[in-house]
């Protein structure tokens, strides 16, 4: 980034690299249940499944039922390391069977259908869903389940089975940035709040320093640095939206490096009171399209920090 670039306004221990690996691996393995990646760098996650298409001729299925159906995790996040999936297997009186998946909302409306012809009993089928739509967009907050059915029939029945039958799952498209105990800060930490010639962009929220820190949104890495305001800060651009989010007085350097993909619920840091903070906190920001320092505009996050909360 060039050196005369404008850089934000922020109100408001240094930790060794060590201590960084070690609480980032906490927030990892804290997150890994809910699609959130295993690592800082975090691999890139696994593409969804193929749709596929229908039987071309009339399709063909016996009488079918559920032998064993497990979905995981029960908890994701859009763009999250880990998509949700189910692998199941199925009885049948004929030994070809023609299968459609779909993933359906609590409402029972098919976001996204996936097909599978030629299902032999007795052996698994893997479908991994990317959390978009038929349409290609990201599907909205809530809860869903796969559904497993012949095609142009009725969902399947479950056997008697040693293990228990699992489809539903939740599916969020934002994660709480902060992975431990917070509160948000008073009138003075606002966004808004009245600042020396500027006021506050963003919303400040009060943590120990060396809370774990994740992407609220994943996306790619916009800028990872330091400002002698901000302290060690990130910015990424929110993947499938027109966001972007700053996190602002990190206690050291974020692992992210600018223009790295970041997982939703990936871990970016910890939190700390480096640059202009007299506390350990978070500063939060979101920036309407075009985006941050780049013509765009800083709006309020505390509504969708306090809804990120009530279900992180």
């Amino acid at each position: 980034m060039a050196s005369n670039r404008p850089r934000p306004w922020l109100a408001g221990f240094t930790f060794t690299v060590a201590a960084i690996a070690l609480l980032l691996c906490l927030a990892a393995s804290a997150v890994a249940s809910t699609g959130g990646a295993p690592t800082a760098a975090g691999a890139p996650a696994a593409s969804g499944s193929p749709t596929g298409t229908p039987a071309s001729e009339a399709p063909s299925a016996g009488t079918l039922s559920l032998v064993s159906a497990q979905t995981a995790p029960r908890k994701s996040f859009f763009y999250g390391f880990r998509y949700p999936n189910v692998r199941f297997s199925i009885a049948s009186t004929q030994q070809q069977n023609d299968l459609q998946i779909d993933v359906v909302n609590s409402a029972g409306e098919v976001a996204r259908s996936y097909y599978r012809n030629d299902v032999e009993p007795n052996t698994e089928v893997r479908i991994r869903w990317d959390g978009t739509t038929s349409e290609g967009k990201p599907a909205r907050n809530g809860r869903y389940s796969f559904r497993i059915k012949p095609q142009g029939g009725t969902a399947l029945a479950a056997t008697t089975s040693s293990e228990p039958v699992g489809l539903g799952f939740a599916l969020y498209g934002y994660a709480f940035p902060i992975l431990g105990a917070h509160e948000f800060g008073g009138a003075a930490g606002r966004f808004g709040a009245g600042r020396s010639g500027h006021t506050h962009q963003g919303q400040d929220t009060m943590a120990d320093c060396g809370t774990p820190l994740m992407a609220a949104r994943g996306g790619t890495v916009q800028y990872a640095g330091y400002q002698y305001a901000a302290g060690n800060y990130v910015v990424i651009d929110g993947k499938g939206t027109t966001l972007d989010f700053m996190y602002a007085h990190l206690a050291e350097p974020s692992p992210l490096k600018t223009g790295d993909q970041v997982r939703t619920g990936q871990p970016i840091g910890i939190v700390g009171d480096t640059g202009d903070a007299s506390a350990c906190h978070l500063h939060f920001e979101i920036w309407e399209a075009p985006g941050w320092y780049e013509g765009g505009s800083p709006i309020d996050p505390l509504p969708y920090l306090e809804k990120w909360d009530r279900y992180s």
